[in-house]
């Protein structure tokens, strides 16, 4: 620029000031890396966080916790016990004893994935893996009433035993869908509850449904 060649700095002005730079406080959490902590740690800090969720499900409000740090382990395990538990008997099957392990695996999983796509084209606002979530962790009450059901069945099978068996499952049934529902319903548009709830209900009844009519081989 023309003129700057001819101004010139005294040296005899003192220059002043100070030269700060912000520094944020770091939490352990920023610095705090998984990379090297060792397998068990990785593993017990997966089962503390699979079960913070069944603690959640089993008492069931109103929390962002499943929706958070969704996870697929917890479903995955409920799903495989619960099947394998049907495995081998029923009512309504005379051949083979029961639906097969690959039957009760799909109508879970394929069920939720219908409920979750139903969900986003109401227009849901969880993620299509935060859905699997809550509706898989919300089996674990009807996972209980499958337990109860086998012990049951094996002190006997008459009309007290089917009528204990109604109550329970009627009960984890009632239990599965106020919990799912509990996470699941803020996320929808308050006038399409309903179109997300009756799905909902409809499949936890059918995985109650081959619950009760389940009979040892």
């Amino acid at each position: 620029f023309p003129g700057l060649a001819d101004v010139s700095i005294s040296q005899d002005i003192p220059v002043e000031g100070e030269i700060t730079v912000p520094v944020g406080s770091h939490s352990p959490d920023e610095d705090y890396s998984t990379l090297d902590e060792p397998v068990k740690d990785t593993i017990m800090r997966d089962l503390k966080a699979v079960g913070k969720k069944f603690v959640h499900v089993m008492y069931p409000r109103k929390s962002s916790a499943l929706l958070r740090d969704w996870d697929l382990w917890g479903p995955l395990v409920l799903c495989v016990s619960l099947a394998l538990m049907l495995q081998g008997g029923s009512a309504d099957s005379k051949d083979d004893g029961g639906p097969q392990f690959a039957e009760v695996f799909v109508i879970i999983w394929f069920g939720a994935v219908v409920i979750t796509l139903n969900s986003k084209l109401l227009g849901g606002t969880i993620s299509f893996f935060q859905s699997l979530c809550v509706l898989g962790y919300c089996v674990m009450p009807l996972t209980v009433a499958m337990v109860v059901c086998r012990l049951v069945l094996l002190a006997s099978a008459g009309t007290i035993s089917f009528i204990i068996r109604l109550i329970v499952v009627g009960a984890m049934f009632g239990w599965s869908t106020l919990a799912s529902t509990a996470f699941l319903a803020d996320s929808q548009p308050p006038n399409r509850k309903a179109l997300v709830v009756y799905p909902i209900f409809l499949f936890y009844f059918v995985i109650s449904w081959m619950i009760l009519t389940f009979t040892p081989q």
